[in-house]
């Protein structure tokens, strides 16, 4: 078990370094950021909903009964708690209300907190599930602190100030929800975490289809197909070769 518990840390911690990196990589070098994300954003769909739909959701329908339920309410967690946050995004092109910048911010920083609480599950449902999960993630966590720092910017935070903000948001968050997690979810039940590991799948799938793919189309960069596609077959050979 303190090997599921070194895992499911390390990836949550390694999720937050790459955001930090990605935060880093805006910060510094701002035009090679905005043009490369599509591909990391592309490439961690393309594995997300593949691994959602050919391991995760399957794993989940054998261990409870019920987990079509719980895949239905992961999904529209995520999507009831867009629509509010969306609620306060600002619209026009130049924002000057800070709390524009930060509401959406702390809404990744929900994400990430999430985030974490799925490597939890999924390393205790098996070390196989929990890797596959986290290689769609863990490079997901890249943009993710690229729109963080990049919505603070937009409206008025100067750059020290959006940088730590983003960070403490997008990159802290992830490992702190594996922490706090990890004493409510490791001695449950086969079928609970079943239910947990369907809710997590509809999770996933919610930030793959109906978070990353668009951003992606709206980039409309001429190898994020490539990228996606490139995702899919990685997730399959894995799958297939366990």
């Amino acid at each position: 078990m303190n090997n599921v518990f070194l895992l499911t840390n390390f990836a949550a911690i390694t999720a937050g370094i790459v955001t930090t990196i990605g935060i880093y990589a805006i910060n510094r070098y701002a035009k090679w950021g905005q043009k490369n994300v599509v591909y990391f954003m592309s490439f961690a769909a393309g594995v997300l909903i593949s691994v959602s739909f050919m391991h995760i959701i399957p794993e989940s329908f054998k261990m409870n009964e019920y987990a079509p339920i719980a895949l239905l309410a992961g999904f529209l967690f995520l999507y009831l708690l867009n629509r509010f946050l969306s609620m306060f995004r600002c619209r026009k092109k130049n924002c000057t209300s800070s709390i524009h910048g930060l509401i959406p911010v702390i809404g990744i920083g929900i994400h990430s907190f999430v985030d974490g609480i799925i490597y939890t599950v999924t390393f205790n449902v098996s070390i196989f599930t929990g890797v596959l999960a986290a290689i769609g993630m863990v490079l997901h966590e890249f943009p993710e602190g690229i729109i963080s720092y990049l919505l603070l910017i937009k409206t008025n935070y100067k750059k020290k100030k959006a940088s730590i903000y983003a960070f403490i948001a997008a990159a802290i968050t992830t490992p702190l929800g594996a922490i706090i997690s990890w004493p409510l979810i490791n001695d449950l039940t086969k079928p609970m975490l079943g239910l947990l590991l369907s809710f997590s799948a509809g999770s996933l799938i919610y930030v793959g289809a109906t978070h990353l793919l668009p951003e992606i189309q709206k980039k409309e960069k001429r190898f994020s197909l490539l990228a996606l596609f490139v995702g899919i077959i990685v997730a399959i050979i894995i799958i297939l070769s366990h």
